[in-house]
């Protein structure tokens, strides 16, 4: 069956952030300039925001560039910051609040919000329909179209194909989306921009990517537990002292409290699951009258992009650019990206439209984005937090806190070195033989809760007869060398409950992929100590169903 093709002048590949503000923005100046565009965003999840898990508090600098009236134009930013607090858990009783003069600037919020991102997005999509651009939910970009070393465009997902890779009654074939320019805003861990960037060699030069794993909840709580603004930050216990990350609660608006954990995905007992560290978090008393008496309404998880600056690789390469997480814009020193993610995009409109104005080929390798970035406050940003991520990695949760203290409280980001990272995520994992295995207290049902029951909560749903998209390089694997060696990490790496290591019925380990239960987060992707599972693209509108993330 032959593939239908559609021709575009920009074709943007996820509705996030960055994707959609580079989709408004390339409007603007159309309409601006009078030379108006054909722009096409295609997003995976079944509607725009489906997908999308944050934090979230969003310094809304870039959202006022991009739309100065959206006071008043109905943009879902409904919460101010009205107070914050910093904590450090000493154990699963004690904690010390840090003074406001200990807390380091990135983490002030005076003039941020509570959102919830994927909101933010609805509302950006319908900016950007309102303006023209054709938005295509549900359909998930799964190749790319190379022509001369050159991207031409991208493939949609096959729809109707069966386990096996055979075709059903259903079977629908994937459309070619041609175009003169291709952004990538597919979030962290972009299995495109994963191609892209060994394909190019973006990399090179930098230091290697770091991602931390982000587990979240939405709780409704009782109105006198509600305090609408209130933003709490934490570090240290339940993570031991070899594993970085940190906590986040906020209180939102109509009584809903978001609260998750951030765990590094450099942490190195293999025993260790971010899913149950998260679980025992919410028990600390600290975390706990905040939720004590309130229902947990809907729960995700989702890597994050963390390693800044020194590992942000080349963003452009001939026929389109990396924008947003997909190449990795967040600012870790303030747990925010979403600022960060909309300038990059902003940028990005700005200088494909320059690009087509010189020429309507297309096709260009878009070096004008390096200079646009480098001008930008985006790159200051970026720069004078440099140092939070190795410094945390490389002197560990206590002497990294204090350097990074010292870096932005005393120099002000200003310090006249730059550390490095150079050891990848998965590297880090030490054998199971050299480690403590980790005992975690039995869900209450209340608080703390198991993966299948939170899974459940997530809407994740896919279509039972279509070919996995966890794919193993070698199926053997599993049991035969991550096993024995590392106890197979993914049992509890994974938030979803999605790898088992079970019995068959003499007694001998299988390894068993529930795809259905996963959530997209790719932390698979990016853990595994073999590197021998690569997340694809499922079939179209498969995955989780996130109302209010």
């Amino acid at each position: 069956m032959q593939r239908e093709t559609m021709e575009f002048d920009v074709v943007i590949v996820g509705a996030g952030p960055a994707g959609l503000s580079a989709a408004c923005r390339l409007m603007q100046i159309g309409q601006e300039s009078g030379k108006t565009l054909e722009v096409c965003v295609l997003e995976k999840g079944s509607e725009v925001g489906s997908h999308i898990l944050s934090g979230a508090v969003l310094d809304p600098r870039a959202l006022n560039e991009l739309f100065p009236d959206w006071k008043n134009s109905g943009a879902p930013l409904n919460t101010p910051v009205s107070e914050d607090r910093m904590f450090m858990l000493k154990d699963d009783r004690s904690a010390v609040k840090f003074p406001g003069f200990l807390v380091p600037p990135s983490m002030h919020n005076q003039n941020n919000y509570i959102i919830s991102m994927g909101n933010l997005c609805r509302w950006l999509a319908e900016q950007a329909e309102s303006m023209g651009v054709n938005l295509f939910p549900g359909f998930p970009a799964a190749e790319l179209i190379m022509e001369q070393s050159c991207v031409r465009g991208v493939i949609t997902g096959d729809m109707g194909r069966a386990a096996d890779g055979s075709e059903k009654d259903s079977f629908e074939p994937g459309m070619e989306l041609r175009a003169k320019y291709v952004l990538f805003a597919e979030g962290s861990r972009g299995h495109l921009g994963k191609q892209l960037i060994e394909e190019f060699n973006l990399d090179e030069g930098r230091d290697p990517q770091h991602y931390g794993i982000g587990i979240k909840e939405l709780w409704e709580v009782p109105q006198e537990l509600h305090h609408p603004g209130l933003v709490v930050h934490g570090s240290g216990w339940p993570l031991d002292k070899e594993t970085s990350g940190g906590w986040f609660l906020y209180h939102m608006e109509e009584r809903q409290v978001a609260v998750g954990l951030i765990v590094d995905l450099n942490y190195a007992n293999p025993y260790l699951s971010p899913f149950d560290e998260f679980q025992r978090l919410k028990l600390h008393p600290t975390l706990r009258r905040h939720l004590e008496g309130g229902k947990r309404i809907t729960y995700g998880a989702r890597a994050l992009t963390k390693g800044g600056l020194n590992c942000l690789p080349k963003m452009h390469f001939p026929g389109g650019l990396l924008i947003g997480c997909d190449a990795g814009t967040l600012n870790f020193a303030s747990i925010k990206g979403g600022h960060t993610a909309m300038k990059s995009g902003i940028l990005a409109a700005e200088t494909v439209h320059a690009a087509l104005s010189q020429s309507d080929e297309g096709g260009r390798d878009l070096d004008q984005y390096e200079e646009r970035m480098r001008d930008s406050w985006l790159h200051a940003e970026l720069k004078e937090h440099r140092n939070f991520g190795p410094a945390m990695h490389k002197f560990g949760p206590l002497m990294g806190g204090a350097f990074n203290w010292l870096s932005q409280v005393v120099f002000r980001g200003r310090l006249p070195l730059t550390l490095h990272d150079k050891k990848l995520d998965y590297q880090c994992l030490k054998p199971a033989a050299d480690c403590t295995p980790i005992e975690y207290p039995k869900p209450d049902g209340k608080i703390s809760f198991d993966k299948l029951s939170s899974v459940y909560l997530s809407n994740t749903n896919h279509e039972e007869n279509q070919p996995c998209h966890l794919q193993l390089a070698d199926p053997d694997l599993p049991l035969r060398e991550n096993l024995p060696r590392y106890a197979e990490p993914a049992q509890r790496y994974c938030p979803a409950g999605v790898y088992e290591v079970l019995e068959d019925d003499v007694g001998k380990p299988v390894f068993q992929i529930n795809s259905q239960n996963c959530v997209h987060c790719k932390t698979c992707d990016i853990k595994d100590p073999a590197q021998n599972i690569t997340w694809v693209t499922p079939e179209g509108s498969g995955g989780p169903n996130y109302p209010n993330m």
